[in-house]
């Protein structure tokens, strides 16, 4: 009888921790649409070339440029201005550049990266 409440008492004990890793898993993204994953991380190499493409036109020109103006020079090689639905766009200062990627639905992301080249959600 002690053996059998010992069991369970261990069997509860490990469904309570992989319940919880599992609600944790959930709740960071871990659990999500493996497609909407794909596309977030394409989203994010498209970001990365942006900025990249970016620097490289600062270092020619001394200033930052559009998203017509970067792949008008060259710096960007891709002319893809989406990506399954989201958008990009590019503001430019004296000071520094801001690329976005948006997507009009609710529950993707919208991300961006500034001359940091460190890539944010967007509130």
């Amino acid at each position: 009888m002690r053996g059998l409440i010992s069991l369970l008492l261990a069997l509860a004990i490990g469904f309570g921790i992989y319940y919880l890793y599992f609600r944790q898993v959930q709740t960071t993204g871990g659990g999500s649409n493996p497609t909407q994953a794909i596309t977030t991380t394409g989203v994010k190499n498209d970001l990365l070339a942006i900025a990249q493409a970016e620097r490289a036109y600062f270092t020619e020109h001394g200033s930052y440029a559009s998203l017509d103006q970067l792949t008008e020079s060259g710096a960007l090689t891709t002319t893809k201005r989406e990506r399954d639905g989201y958008t990009y766009s590019v503001e430019v200062s004296a000071e520094g550049f801001t690329a976005t990627a948006r997507h009009p639905a609710a529950g993707h992301p919208a991300l961006a990266i500034d001359q940091s080249m460190q890539i944010r959600p967007l509130q």
